[in-house]
């Protein structure tokens, strides 16, 4: 308990020690934002303004509309509901679940993010979600990262949504935190399909952690239009 404890603190308080960047752009995503927030009261609202405000950062930036986002929110341990999917259109809230992280990433609460080939770490910042397939484990849906540096080897790292049987709160009373992947989202079997056949064909998604040099370094967040546009147009090809 003590341990857990700590970990929620240390997270709060990096959390509150830096602001929100600005949106820098024209559009505003307060409406949006304040809908959202309605739907989802217990989604961290600075997870929330900065999955809001990658994203329409590439939308004005050439970026195709997308009709759902989802947000993970890493600063939540793995035992707590910390993915939210949203449909755009309508403001609401789809589903509201578990997800794993890398096991490389940590225990219960993740704390370590990479994009290297084989570090077994979860990627934050924006995604791009692709096709979905058939693959070793099951249903699964392919993402393109966004962000260079951060989470761009992705589809080389083979960073999926899939199903998966650790995904279940019952390990939670054995080992004090689901299973973990290998640096894929992975959800509960039973959501799987539901999860993927909402988000599949380029919709966003967003992980987050309040992590201060991505932060002041990425490129959506900080809305640098020109280099997000090469970004965008460097993954179409």
């Amino acid at each position: 308990m003590f341990n857990f404890l700590r970990r929620l603190c240390l997270a709060t308080a990096i959390s509150a020690s830096f602001s929100v960047p600005a949106l820098a752009t024209s559009t505003n995503t307060q409406p949006l934002f304040n809908s959202l927030s309605r739907a989802a009261p217990k989604l961290n609202p600075q997870a929330l303004q900065q999955a809001l405000n990658a994203m329409q950062c590439a939308l004005n930036s050439g970026a195709a509309q997308a009709q759902r986002l989802a947000v993970i929110d890493y600063s939540e341990p793995s035992t707590a509901r910390r993915l939210w999917i949203f449909d755009l259109q309508k403001q609401t809230l789809l589903l509201h679940d578990l997800v794993a992280h890398g096991n490389k990433s940590g225990e219960n609460f993740a704390t370590r993010f990479s994009n290297r080939i084989g570090s077994y770490q979860s990627s934050l910042g924006l995604f791009r979600t692709q096709e979905s397939y058939q693959g070793s484990h099951g249903y699964s849906l392919r993402m393109d990262g966004l962000e260079p540096g951060v989470n761009d080897l992705a589809r080389e790292r083979a960073i999926v949504i899939h199903g998966a049987d650790y995904v279940n709160p019952l390990w939670s009373q054995r080992q004090g935190r689901i299973g973990r992947s290998q640096g894929c989202p992975a959800v509960r079997p039973e959501i799987a399909r539901r999860v993927i056949d909402k988000l599949k064909g380029g919709q966003f998604m967003y992980s987050w952690y309040p992590d201060r040099r991505l932060a002041k370094s990425s490129a959506y967040l900080n809305c640098q239009p020109q280099q997000v546009a090469r970004i965008l147009a460097a993954n179409d090809r």
